[in-house]
């Protein structure tokens, strides 16, 4: 069985309160590693305040006329861990591309960070029957794109992160939520397109609107490792509670 892995996604929000606290929800536990995803400008704060911090995005080239920009290196030198790749909404707002993805998550690797990548399908591909292909062009490029390196062992240096877009609220409460079988579908079949060395051992986090509704449902499937929460990640004691159930499965 995988260490599960809770990932907090703060967006483009502030800290919630109490979230630097002793027994802040945000801190990693004896059964599960959780991280925070903050805004840039919170990143440092989060390093001194002894949280596994990641970044929300970064530009694979170390410098260069990218306004607006920030780079791995910059990323790196704070202190942060980790860097989430391609979420939905920046390939849905900045327009990046699979093969940007790609880019960023070897950059990652090169200056030591631990990239989540993220893969996922929207509504359209979905009810046209494109899901699987849809997630299986996004995986091959990234993995053609690293080369071998990252899986030539067992102890994986990255993890995937599967978003459903269709699924995931951004606040549209009508939208509906995957159902925990959909979602060990689609994991079990990223599963099977990594290379054989890691494939037991990357972790693949659902995206997709977890909650402290749907967690324990989501979490007990074989094939999901943990959860990259967006909107729940703001509510510290609904994050608990999704840290809660995530104890409850490491301890049987």
């Amino acid at each position: 069985m995988h260490r599960c892995l809770i990932a907090a996604n703060w967006k483009m929000f502030p800290p919630p309160e109490g979230w630097d606290a002793m027994d802040s929800p945000y801190r990693a536990t004896n059964e599960v590693d959780v991280m925070v995803f903050s805004p840039f400008v919170y990143l440092k704060t989060c390093v001194a305040a002894g949280l596994r911090t990641g970044a929300q995005c970064g530009h694979p080239e170390p410098t260069g006329a990218h306004t607006g920009c920030v780079s791995m290196a910059m990323i790196a030198s704070t202190g942060c861990e980790a860097v989430l790749c391609g979420h939905s909404e920046r390939r849905r707002d900045q327009g990046e591309t699979d093969e940007f993805v790609a880019a960023q998550a070897k950059a990652a690797l090169t200056l030591g960070l631990f990239p989540i990548v993220c893969i996922g399908e929207t509504a359209s591909e979905r009810s046209s029957g494109k899901a699987h292909e849809v997630i299986e062009r996004q995986l091959r490029i990234i993995i053609d794109h690293l080369g071998p390196s990252p899986f030539a062992n067992r102890k994986s240096q990255i993890a995937i992160a599967y978003e459903p877009v269709w699924a995931i609220s951004g606040g549209d409460l009508t939208k509906p939520a995957a159902k925990a079988s959909d979602a060990q579908e689609m994991h079990a079949f990223i599963r099977s397109l990594l290379p054989e060395s890691v494939r037991d051992d990357m972790r693949i986090l659902y995206g997709g609107s977890m909650k402290a509704d749907n967690a324990k449902e989501l979490l007990s499937q074989p094939d999901i490792d943990g959860g990259l929460v967006g909107g729940a990640s703001l509510k510290p004691e609904e994050f608990r509670a999704i840290v809660k159930f995530a104890e409850q499965m490491a301890n049987g």
